[in-house]
């Protein structure tokens, strides 16, 4: 950690992981416990490279990573972080220079560099991958250039962990670039964790730039429809499958692999050496990926305890509306006026209308030609933890249709596969609400608490107050839109709001 400017952002926080790779800074919006990246730049040092060889750090590679560094240190302080934290990992623990590395930097640009055993940096990742699946059940592991730290998940509590010397760099390098050796070498050090086979029918948590990699090439191979690795899901035959696949290429096909990094070509098949024999001892479920991991677990350490145990998405949600809103609406008012829409939805169900209702003014800012276009797409892509798949899709239906689309846009027919029909009328009913909301208030705060819905034997009722500003014909169009949708008779009530939502 290190001192920056007097007045800092205390919002922003960073994280520079000193790889056996790469060295990476991450700056983190995070003013509600939602680690929104907002600046992500990596140099790739390969501090690791021969480490196996030598026992000693790439000199190259220590010359880089001390220019890079510096530079990191500069634009912080340039960005007035409220924090920023230097983490070493495998290459630098383990190298018999690794002491004198960090010595150099820290006398040099006055920081001071955590160096991480493999047990902690496995917590990192776990709690990283945690704090959008609180209760992850399975195996997690955390491939990097110099370790592979696997910890044992039980419904979000840590079990069995340990750090495995085969990081996709110094895999290849203990193999001489012979896959057919790293498969053995892989057996040699699994066999010391019989633990791993817990995971039998459970979900494999595949964490690091490496694994990300091989997700990108399962989504651009099975044709799926949404390119988020986040919570990206596959079932562990197909996953194996194409794993068996990319350890048989030559060079020039892992090249020319669509959705593969050409950077990471020439350590990619050890990557999948490494999730591959997991995957055949451990027999998962799924192999599930993710975005998040031990920069995110480093971030969350500087969180207080409040913000650290907030849900990301609603964080998320809460900090993106403050920030494109219009006039303030807060989102609760919305969920509490549409409640008597959806008198039996679950807890989980809430929690999404109440994202829909945050981010249902997503849209303002463009021209109203392009709105639904750009609400849909951002909500599929956005960088928000917390969010399944299909939770991304449910949300962008619900916004697609709050700014007058229809699940029957080109948009949206190639994600409808990731939602069952259930979740299609109900993000369709949530989008309609929001509509009839934003035009009865304008999207101003307290106006539309004056009115009320309620469902009485087969009709949708609107309360209204008798005020000529819930008067208007777009009003009673879409209120007949949704009451449709429902299928509901549309009637409106003057006179008898004005008092708060109905029960």
């Amino acid at each position: 950690m290190m001192a920056l400017l007097p007045r800092p952002d205390t919002r922003r926080l960073g994280v520079v992981d000193i790889g056996s790779n790469t060295v990476r800074m991450v700056v983190y919006d995070a003013p509600d416990g939602m680690p929104i990246p907002m600046f992500n730049e990596k140099a790739q040092c390969e501090l690791g490279r021969h480490l196996a060889e030598t026992g000693r750090l790439n000199p190259e590679g220590v010359k880089m990573a001390q220019i890079t560094l510096a530079r990191f240190v500069g634009l912080a302080e340039a960005m007035g972080l409220a924090e920023l934290d230097f983490v070493a990992t495998a290459a630098v623990r383990d190298a018999d220079d690794g002491h004198d590395f960090v010595h150099a930097v820290e006398h040099e640009l006055g920081i001071t560099v955590n160096v991480v055993s493999g047990e902690e940096e496995a917590r990192l990742a776990a709690q990283g991958v945690l704090h959008g699946l609180p209760h992850a059940d399975g195996l997690l592991g955390d491939l990097g250039g110099g370790s592979l730290d696997l910890v044992v998940l039980n419904n979000g509590e840590y079990g069995e962990q340990a750090s495995l010397p085969s990081g996709h760099l110094r895999l290849s390098e203990m193999a001489g670039g012979n896959l057919k050796l790293a498969l053995k070498e892989m057996d040699r050090e699994l066999a010391t964790l019989p633990w791993i086979a817990d995971a039998k029918g459970r979900t494999f948590f595949a964490v690091g730039g490496s694994w990300r990699n091989i997700g990108r090439v399962l989504i651009e191979s099975t044709d799926y429809p949404l390119h988020v690795i986040d919570n990206f899901v596959v079932p562990r035959k197909q996953a194996v499958a194409t794993l068996r696949a990319m350890v048989a290429m030559d060079p020039v096909q892992l090249e020319t692999l669509s959705g593969a990094s050409r950077r990471r070509s020439a350590t990619l098949p050890f990557a999948a050496v490494a999730m591959l024999r997991v995957l055949e001892k451990a027999r998962p479920r799924s192999v599930q990926f993710s975005g998040f991991g031990m920069r995110e677990g480093q971030m969350l350490k500087s969180l207080d305890g409040d913000r650290r145990r907030s849900d990301p998405l609603i964080s998320g949600c809460t900090a993106l509306w403050q920030r494109t809103g219009r006039f303030s609406m807060r989102g609760e008012e919305m969920l509490d006026w549409s409640r008597p829409l959806f008198p039996e939805e679950t807890r989980a169900e809430r929690r999404l209308r109440l994202a829909a209702c945050l981010l249902s003014d997503l849209g303002w800012v463009e021209h109203p030609d392009y709105r639904a276009r750009h609400a849909f797409h951002r909500i599929l892509r956005i960088p928000f933890a917390g969010m399944t798949h299909s939770d991304r899709v449910f949300l962008a239906i619900a916004l697609i249709v709050r700014y007058d689309g229809t699940t029957s846009d080109e948009l949206v027919t190639p994600v409808l596969p990731l939602v069952n029909p259930f979740q299609v009328e109900r993000a369709t009913g949530i989008g309609l609400a929001l509509r009839l909301a934003h035009t009865i208030s304008g999207s101003a705060p307290g106006i539309l608490a004056r009115t009320s819905l309620a469902r009485e034997a087969g009709r949708l009722v609107l309360n209204l107050p008798d005020d000529r500003i819930f008067v208007g014909e777009a009003i009673e169009r879409r209120f007949r839109d949704l009451a449709r949708h429902l299928g509901l008779e549309a009637a409106v009530v003057t006179g008898e709001a004005d008092g708060g939502a109905a029960a």
